[in-house]
């Protein structure tokens, strides 16, 4: 596999500073040559230039910071879109979750019927009519389906980027009422961490990639890092208990892997300010191995 990959430190879409330099802790994690450690060629582009918070203004408090999120956005959908049609395969480095509006963009303009499977302790599909904080990470998935403000609706200029029964969200835990109103209306597939608990994580991947993965033109992995349990991943800037745990976290991606699907992989929410000697870095690089290829024997 040729993987490109592009960091985003976006510190943007979340309330709790810290996730923009988890670019850094990623790579500090050595990624780039355990990934060519496993036959793959690897291209770094290094970082997007993104403004810090700091510079600018807030705007509406129900979408918080929207202008630069989404000229971000438009940049990164561009660059991701410019990779798959070099024929290879993009690795992009978050920053937080509202990166994902503009990698799944890029995609989803070479190919027009993805799946997403979307790990997530939180399902990310807000709006501005239904978030509590105003923080635009908690809306990508519903803008990515159509739902919400135009201006993330329409980056790339079209609408919707992914179709709702192709979204499968793995792990959730810590949903708003509002949000929850949403998932059920729009039929979205959620597996909370109470059907994994009853299921299993192998039979809940079977599912998931079932749903995600036929009838369209490959599947995107969208991993936030706070999809784990705390205690493996401390290093993320919304923990929430209860959630996967080392062997699950791997299973999954080893599955996603053997599915044979996956075309494009962003993987966010690493917060080294809030980590404990990089482990939340070094294990989204376990994971990314795993989601690409790494196995036990």
């Amino acid at each position: 596999m040729r993987i490109r990959m592009i960091g985003a430190p976006m510190d943007l879409g979340a309330d709790r500073r810290g996730v923009d330099i988890g670019t850094s802790a990623i790579r500090y994690a050595d990624i780039n040559d355990r990934l060519r450690t496993l036959g793959h060629s690897v291209k770094d582009m290094g970082n997007l230039l993104i403004p810090q918070p700091e510079s600018q203004p807030l705007g509406n408090p129900k979408l918080k910071y929207l202008e630069p999120i989404v000229r971000v956005s438009e940049e990164l959908a561009n660059i991701v879109t410019s990779i798959l049609q070099e024929g290879e395969f993009p690795l992009i480095l978050g920053g937080d979750h509202s990166i994902a509006l503009g990698s799944i963009s890029g995609v989803a303009k070479v190919h027009k019927n993805i799946g997403v499977i979307w790990i997530d302790a939180h399902a990310d599909f807000n709006t501005n009519q239904t978030t509590p904080s105003g923080n635009i990470h908690g809306m990508i998935l519903s803008a990515l389906a159509g739902i919400g403000h135009s201006s993330l609706t329409n980056v790339g200029g079209w609408q919707p980027k992914i179709h709702t029964e192709s979204i499968v969200v793995v792990g959730a835990r810590d949903l708003d009422s509002g949000e929850q109103a949403l998932l059920r209306e729009h039929s979205i597939h959620v597996f909370t961490m109470s059907e994994i608990d009853q299921l299993g994580i192998s039979e809940v991947m079977r599912q998931a990639l079932t749903i995600a993965g036929d009838h369209n033109d490959g599947i995107h992995l969208s991993l936030d890092m706070d999809a784990l349990d705390p205690k493996e991943a401390p290093g993320v800037g919304t923990p929430v208990r209860g959630g996967l745990t080392y062997r699950e976290a791997h299973l999954a991606m080893e599955l996603i892997a053997d599915s044979g699907k996956l075309i494009s992989m962003d993987v966010v929410e690493v917060n080294p300010i809030l980590d404990r000697e990089n482990a939340t870095a070094l294990l989204a690089v376990e994971l990314v191995l795993s989601a690409l290829g790494k196995k036990i024997l």
